[in-house]
């Protein structure tokens, strides 16, 4: 009863990502067939703001009449993230000095959505409103709005920074390669991966070691790790860039240490030997040290 629940909450998630998504058409509507470059230009006026509001006013209705309660948490959490994903493609394809923000905004609400989805997939019985990781921590909340806010700001004293395409394109390369890994992590350990490190051995915990784990011991943490340091390489900025950096890597210094402090409890000599062969994959981590 309790997977099937979960199941319908990954399929409603779906729905409402999708009806979120649904803003590309509303410019379409208005000049079908036109070239794109006047999207931005449309989105940004009055006419542009009022349909975009009456959507989500509609939208938003239509959700809370199909969806009650729990169902409606994860429904209007999915279709806001589908909506900034939707607007994120509008700049991306329209004539504008903002398209290196659209890819952001797309890489952005895409790593949430899909952090949800995928648990939904591999392990059900986690599964909660905790998975889109909208929460994740106030430091990650501001460290979001302060790589807004610097973006906007040089965007407006040095906008020139802003057009270095060649950066943004390995940013962006950065930001694809570290989402794919991650997720890759996801399916390949299936319903032993949870994003909350687990203090108790489930009788279904198995040591995975094959596929990407093969290559890192943690590959989720290296494709989250060079991912948030690609969203700042895409946007160009130098003080979030290095910002980034560091707090990811002492965050995941830390991440690694505890978890491998359960999983030496959990699979004793067989994790010691598999840390002996397979490095973290993180820069200058090499995880908790164990004494001869």
């Amino acid at each position: 009863m309790a997977g099937s629940k979960l199941v319908l909450e990954g399929r409603i998630s779906i729905t409402s990502f999708l009806l979120g998504l649904g803003v590309i058409i509303i410019p379409l509507l208005v000049k079908f067939g036109s070239h794109v470059d006047w999207i931005f230009d449309y989105l940004t006026g009055v006419n542009g703001k009022i349909a975009i509001a009456l959507y989500i006013t509609v939208i938003n209705g239509f959700l809370l009449i199909i969806y009650k309660g729990p169902l409606y948490k994860v429904a209007v959490r999915a279709c806001f993230l589908g909506f900034v994903f939707g607007c994120g493609l509008i700049i991306s394809f329209a004539d504008t000095t903002w398209t290196h923000f659209g890819w952001y905004l797309c890489s952005l609400t895409f790593f949430h959505y899909s952090e949800y989805l995928v648990t939904a997939i591999i392990n059900p019985r986690s599964l909660s409103l905790d998975s889109f990781l909208l929460n994740h921590s106030v430091e990650y909340t501001v460290a979001a709005i302060s790589s807004w806010m610097e973006f906007i700001v040089e965007k407006l004293l040095v906008p020139e920074l802003k057009q270095m395409n060649w950066v943004c394109f390995v940013g962006l390369i950065m930001v694809l390669c570290g989402e794919g890994l991650r997720k890759s992590a996801m399916l390949t350990a299936g319903s032993n991966f949870n994003h909350i490190v687990q203090n108790e051995k489930a009788q279904s915990h198995v040591l995975v070691t094959n596929g990407v784990y093969s290559f890192f011991r943690h590959p989720s943490y290296v494709g989250w790790f060079y991912w948030s340091i690609g969203t700042q390489i895409m946007l160009c900025n130098p003080l979030c860039l290095l910002a980034y950096t560091l707090a990811s890597w002492r965050f995941f210094k830390e991440r690694v240490e505890e978890e491998e402090i359960s999983l030496i409890h959990f699979f004793g000599e067989d994790y010691i030997e598999y840390k002996k062969k397979v490095p973290t994959g993180l820069p200058f981590i090499s995880g908790i040290r164990i004494n001869s």
